[in-house]
């Protein structure tokens, strides 16, 4: 059973920070390739830069929250959603579904 975990192609889950603004502050996110990838995936079925996927997720999480404890996690579980919402074959889905 793990041997479909294990034979993954280690640069999958090797970490990448990228520097983007949010809210006027330049900062630093770190996430795993993997993470980038279906990032990059979300945003373009949206028609937006990863830069500004991010930035819409951090102002609507905060608009809907009132704060963001664990960004990083929370993005994590943003590509998890978005992958549990594609059930037997690839499916484009708008940040507005996401958020259901």
């Amino acid at each position: 059973m793990c041997e479909l975990y294990v034979k993954a192609d280690p640069i999958l889950y090797e970490s990448r920070a990228r520097s983007l603004r949010i809210r006027g502050v330049v900062t630093t996110l770190r996430l795993e390739n993997q993470f980038w990838d279906i990032l990059r995936e979300i945003a373009e079925a949206d028609g937006m830069t990863t830069n500004q996927l991010i930035g819409k997720l951090y102002e609507e999480v905060m608009d809907y929250r009132g704060e963001v404890l664990n960004f990083a996690s929370f993005r994590r579980v943003s590509c998890t959603r978005f992958l549990a919402q594609r059930p037997g074959k690839v499916r484009e889905l708008s940040l507005a579904q996401l958020a259901r």
